[in-house]
């Protein structure tokens, strides 16, 4: 009986010494729990968790599932009232905010109609202020609603690819996103995360200056490890990605994970954690990420310790250490590495490191001027002018501008994330009395992206913030409108409940648009950014009306065109 009390003292003791190594980082919270009802009137179950990532940013919230259907109700998630309203043709598209007394606001995105009293008054606002798109702030006592209380339907708005209902917790005073799994919500989770393969880093090196080693994983035991099960690095600083995701209790969907450490010879090295962040640093997660890697077609591979122009947010690193793995000796050192979900459920990668007793790799230099985080960068000369301020990078690399025909100039590649905008300047030679008429046209990731270039002594100015090319364009043409729907002059549209319209530019991007109905101003929704769609309401009488639309582009061209029609 002795001897069976103390293998089970041993056990506990092990266990607790274990528990308390993997806790070293990040201590327990101590939150309040069921404070919010589950949002939607519908089988409860997400589709996507707080942390997942997502093209630029991590994804801010719980993905809520509506059946696969528009139009379920959406319910306050606790007591509170209505504080704002946002409409957007993308992000969000219909929000709702709703502040409570703990020091929260939740926010209930991609919705259809509010509530009749809610829709009604925002519809006078959006009259009011002759604008589709509006961001009302509205006073504490107008709108108050109770826990579990009706507030809107569920739709697809804004920047949804499907119905769902998008929700988050904030911070009211700080606006920090604030990860709902950690409140109580009943998502049955009894899974562990999936750990699938393992990026090994050479750190004297530029994380964009070369390809890290990846190792394949395996299961063996409860334990993850490497396929071979040991690392060897001919490399004395060395850092570690992974690939992992989470899962949820009869749901196949990958998730993002919540926590992940790394533990050297059972010391806490580094980690991050996903309870909470804001929207102004969600483009960090092109740090968290090996960017390069999945920009170049590759998987997700998560930084397990930060890049040296990531100084805050969901890393943390044990004290005076900056989250890199030093070799001082050539004997073996034993790696673990743990992720966690929100609901404590862990999953280990473990393995033995040792440093070659080859001699070190040398490093090659590149005689190209070095760009490096935390400081301000400029490149110039007699064509192109670009300026990096000290928060703009997260990793170093040795700058390529060069000039391509038809004056393309190709700055870097878009295999190298920027965190924030950074003005270019071009130097142009269009006629002075053009100069109002100048773009520039920028291509990074696929995608081409236009503003208009401000004059300034021969050179012209616009700011982004990915690398790629860039091209100045003088644009004359004015945007093309095409009625849909059945839509033409002098159409007798007794039978119609709408109109639309598709607005079209060569830059891509409309400045205003705006629709007169015999000489007053209509409401004209622009959902996703497609057609302009005019509902008909009070405003259209039976009769006979003259519709004017006037669309002008970034540069000022303008469009005119006027449509008779019955009603």
């Amino acid at each position: 009986m002795k001897k069976c009390l103390k293998i089970f003292l041993f056990i506990f003791l092990f266990l607790s010494f274990r528990s308390s190594i993997f806790a070293q980082l990040f201590p327990e919270k101590n939150i309040v729990q069921n404070y919010y009802t589950w949002p939607v009137q519908a089988k409860i179950g997400i589709v996507a968790n707080f942390g997942e990532l997502r093209p630029n940013h991590y994804h801010m919230g719980l993905d809520c599932r509506t059946e696969s259907r528009e139009n379920m109700p959406i319910l306050a998630a606790a007591d509170g009232y209505v504080a704002k309203i946002n409409i957007d043709p993308t992000g969000f598209g219909r929000a709702i905010y709703i502040n409570h007394p703990n020091g929260t606001t939740t926010l209930y995105a991609h919705l259809n109609d509010f509530n009749p009293t809610l829709e009604k008054y925002i519809r006078e606002q959006q009259y009011k202020l002759k604008q589709w798109k509006v961001v009302v702030e509205i006073s504490a006592n107008k709108f108050p609603v109770k826990k579990g209380e009706f507030i809107a339907y569920s739709g697809n708005t804004g920047g949804s690819q499907g119905p769902h209902l998008h929700f988050e917790i904030r911070d009211t005073k700080t606006d920090k996103v604030l990860n709902p799994l950690l409140y109580g919500f009943p998502i049955e989770d009894n899974v562990t995360p999936d750990i699938f393969r393992l990026a090994v880093y050479d750190r004297r090196l530029s994380t964009y200056e070369q390809t890290p080693k990846i190792f394949p994983i395996k299961k063996i035991n409860g334990v993850y490890q490497p396929i071979g099960g040991k690392i060897l690095v001919n490399t004395d600083v060395v850092s570690f990605a992974i690939t992992a995701f989470d899962r949820y209790t009869n749901s196949s969907n990958q998730n993002g994970i919540y926590r992940a450490e790394i533990y050297y010879d059972n010391k806490a090295i580094s980690g991050f954690e996903m309870d909470s962040t804001g929207y102004n640093a969600t483009r960090y997660l092109n740090a968290h990420i090996d960017y390069k890697t999945h920009e170049s077609g590759g998987p997700f591979l998560q930084h397990l310790s930060p890049l040296p122009g990531y100084k805050n947010g969901i890393y943390k690193t044990a004290k005076g250490e900056d989250g890199l793995i030093r070799l001082t000796d050539n004997n073996s050192h034993e790696i673990n590495i743990v992720v966690s979900d929100a609901n404590g459920n862990q999953s280990e990668l473990k393995f033995d490191l040792t440093k070659s007793e080859s001699p070190l790799q040398s490093i090659k230099l590149e005689s190209a001027k070095l760009f490096q985080p935390n400081m301000v960068n400029v490149f110039e000369n007699e064509s192109i002018w670009v300026y990096l301020k000290d928060s703009c990078l997260y990793d170093s690399f040795h700058v390529k501008v060069k000039e391509l025909p038809g004056k393309i100039f190709q700055i870097q590649d878009d295999k190298i994330p920027v965190h924030c905008y950074f003005p270019t300047w071009i130097k142009g030679d269009f006629a002075i009395e053009d100069s109002s008429k100048i773009v520039m046209k920028q291509v990074a990731n696929g995608k081409s992206r236009f503003k208009k270039a401000i004059f300034k002594k021969g050179w012209y100015n616009a700011s982004f913030r990915d690398f790629g090319t860039y091209q100045l364009l003088k644009d004359t043409s004015p945007p093309v409108i095409v009625p849909v729907g059945g839509f033409h002059n002098g159409i007798n549209a007794q039978n119609l409940n709408r109109i639309a319209f598709s607005v079209s530019d060569n830059s891509v991007d409309i400045a205003n648009f705006t629709a007169l109905l015999d000489g007053e101003w209509i409401l004209c929704s622009n959902d996703k950014g497609k057609a302009y769609v005019y509902e008909f309401d009070e405003k259209c009488k039976p009769g006979e009306h003259n519709l004017k639309l006037i669309v002008t582009d970034l540069v000022g061209n303008k469009t005119e065109r006027n449509y008779q029609f019955v009603r």
